[in-house]
């Protein structure tokens, strides 16, 4: 009999679920949009080559030749416009550096709202020009450090894509924990939803477990498809255990379930929910890694980062996911994600509440 109840449960709560079309884009839709999106458009697809713009007249003189294939063998592609003309391209704020000059006299100009890539394009601007003047001067060339691109376990050398895919994968369970779980929980209770369970003969234990398994099983189609769509147009697949890769999902759910929990209980209403969900999320989400490396931030910043529950998962995630790592070898960050998932638990079933 309780078997029986738990199954009516489930299979009610998927039907609900599914009956919803915000949840199901921003549980299964949403992922795969930003995938391949961002993936596009920072990685996969682009241009291996950065654009320069040089100011200057059109008739080059010998340096600006010898320049110019200088930068071309770094990578670098100088596209040469009229000095009226990059200047109206530069008050466009759409260039990250201009290069302006010729014969042998050059300034650098760099975009202060773009100083990523402009700064990697001064330094392969600086190292073609070097290159250049040595071989005017007729000097021997040095020999260069080889470069080999990799992922920090040497297992992956895969497009941003493949950075991205683990950070979306968690973000979700994120996601599900705040505002699939929480939500759902203020509202019940909110529009007494939980009262009315309270005076049927259903257990409690039951009616938690059913809503907790539609969540996974949520979870779990949302995972496949989006490593599918990886595989299919990124070419990107899984280089360790799906059964540890599983693990880690169903941990990081047990994780932000037990936030979700929490974090209804300090509201009354949907409208207090929602700024406490914004309050946690946001920054959770753009602290932990999930689109971009921290690397750039103050170190403090990063420090504190790294304690972020989100941010320990997706270390896993990516270790796991990107180069084959096993769990056993991420056991800080799993017990940094355990003691997490053991304080959020306890409060959220200290705070709990049907009423």
């Amino acid at each position: 009999m309780p078997a029986q109840i738990y199954l009516n449960q489930l299979f009610m709560g998927l039907k609900l679920y599914l009956r919803i079309p915000a949840a199901m884009f921003w549980m299964i839709a949403f992922p795969i949009v930003m995938l391949i999106g961002m993936g596009t458009i920072f990685g996969a697809h682009s241009d291996p080559n950065v654009r320069l713009v040089w100011a200057r007249a059109s008739t080059a003189s010998p340096t600006d030749d010898q320049l110019t294939a200088a930068l071309a063998e770094e990578g670098l592609s100088a596209e040469v416009v009229a000095p009226a003309e990059a200047e109206v391209l530069w008050g466009q704020g759409k260039l990250p550096a201009m290069l302006e000059g010729e014969g042998g006299h050059y300034s650098l100009r760099v975009n202060s709202y773009l100083g990523t890539q402009g700064m990697q394009i001064n330094a392969m601007l600086q190292q073609g020009f070097l290159l250049a003047q040595a071989r005017a001067q007729g000097a021997h060339e040095l020999d260069r450090i080889p470069v080999h691109t990799s992922s920090p376990g040497g297992r992956s050398d895969g497009p941003y894509a493949a950075y991205l895919l683990p950070g979306l994968l968690g973000l979700n369970l994120l996601m599900m924990g705040i505002f699939s779980v929480g939500m759902v929980d203020v509202t019940l209770r909110e529009k007494g939803g939980y009262k009315r369970l309270a005076t049927t003969p259903l257990p409690r234990s039951i009616y938690l477990a059913a809503q907790l398994s539609v969540r996974l099983i949520v979870m779990s189609i949302s995972a496949a498809l989006l490593i599918l769509t990886g595989a299919i147009v990124f070419g990107i697949h899984n280089q360790g255990s799906y059964l540890s890769l599983f693990a880690l999902l169903v941990f990081g759910s047990a994780c932000f379930i037990s936030m979700g929990y929490l974090m209804a209980s300090f509201a009354r209403n949907v409208e207090v929910y929602n700024g406490i969900a914004n309050l946690v999320f946001l920054p959770v989400m753009l602290l932990s890694g999930v689109y971009f490396s921290l690397d750039a931030a103050p170190v403090w910043l990063q420090r504190g980062a790294e304690l972020s529950p989100l941010a320990s998962l997706l270390k896993a995630l990516r270790a796991v996911f990107n180069d084959g790592a096993s769990l056993f070898s991420q056991w800080s960050d799993l017990t940094l994600l355990a003691g997490w998932t053991a304080v959020l638990f306890a409060l959220a079933v200290r705070r709990f509440r049907w009423v």
